[in-house]
């Protein structure tokens, strides 16, 4: 019986350390696209900066507000948008990245 409650235990924290590393990986693969994006240099490495942009972005999402724009952008537009200069973003990458294997 003790074995069996062991076991279980051990269990239970490699549930929890299985979900802690997904989610380290997560955070490590975004923060990776900020990078990629070219923010970390446009705002000097500036933290500050970059949360408050992204707290903007976030508004405007909720608010369905476009940047730039008067007139208001339903959210899943903007998303639609973002989201297709993304994939052209990693397709030229990965593009690149095949024409010169070095």
């Amino acid at each position: 019986m003790a074995r069996a409650g062991a076991a279980a235990a051990r269990g239970d924290h490699r549930d929890w350390a299985a979900a802690r590393r997904e989610r380290t990986r997560q955070l490590i693969e975004l923060g990776g696209l900020v990078h990629k994006a070219g923010l970390v240099e446009l705002v000097d490495d500036d933290r500050a900066t970059l949360l408050g942009a992204l707290l903007e972005l976030a508004g405007r999402l909720r608010d369905g507000e476009a940047y730039g724009s008067v007139e208001a952008a339903a959210p899943e537009h903007l998303c639609a948008r973002w989201r297709h200069a993304g994939l052209r973003a990693f397709h030229a990458e990965r593009e690149a990245a095949q024409a010169d294997p070095a």
